[in-house]
């Protein structure tokens, strides 16, 4: 996926779950036009689904949805953008193998989708079909998914790392799995 200065989305390669967003499953070879909207702002790729925000805040998903990695409570693919929720306060959106994991402009962390390995951090492993608040704090600034973990950064500087832990990704020589 890519963004042009003047909004709008483009992609191209693999596209067997519809995760280019042109109502399509067909693998495209060069750079296409998604759809004829101009207001794009962030976009994230995940393993073979897709999520964006535009600048009005929505968040907006499409491509495989096996694992409900698109929160929209169904676990249907979807082959072209659709808009997640009603919220228009997302800033950030990370999306993982499986998971989705995002910050809205008042600082909190959501997440959704499998949670096999705990990586929504929400102390469980249980998975959610909808986003849902991480915790209470108010202070994240990024967030970004691996395959089956999760990394964000605080305001002030701290590094938080939870979920798979195989081959000690989390960085903390224990390879156990967290959860939060």
């Amino acid at each position: 996926l890519a963004l042009e200065k003047d909004g709008t989305l483009w992609a191209w390669g693999s596209n067997s779950f519809g995760q280019l967003g042109d109502s399509t499953t067909i693998n495209k070879y060069y750079p296409i036009q998604i759809g004829s909207d101009n207001d794009w702002d962030f976009i994230s790729c995940g393993s073979f689904n897709s999520l964006a925000i535009k600048k009005d805040g929505t968040l907006w998903g499409w491509g495989t949805n096996y694992y409900n990695e698109l929160g929209d409570s169904t676990s249907k693919m979807k082959c072209f953008p659709m808009q997640i929720g009603n919220d228009n306060d997302w800033t950030y959106v990370s999306s993982g193998e499986n998971h989705t994991v995002a910050i809205k402009s008042d600082g909190t962390l959501w997440a959704w989708g499998c949670n096999y390995y705990g990586q929504l951090g929400d102390s469980t492993n249980t998975s959610s079909v909808y986003p849902e608040q991480i915790g209470n704090d108010h202070d994240w600034i990024y967030v970004c998914c691996g395959r089956y973990h999760t990394a964000a950064i605080k305001y002030d500087g701290t590094l938080w790392l939870w979920g798979n832990n195989t081959y000690c990704q989390l960085g903390d020589s224990t390879g156990l799995h967290r959860n939060y």
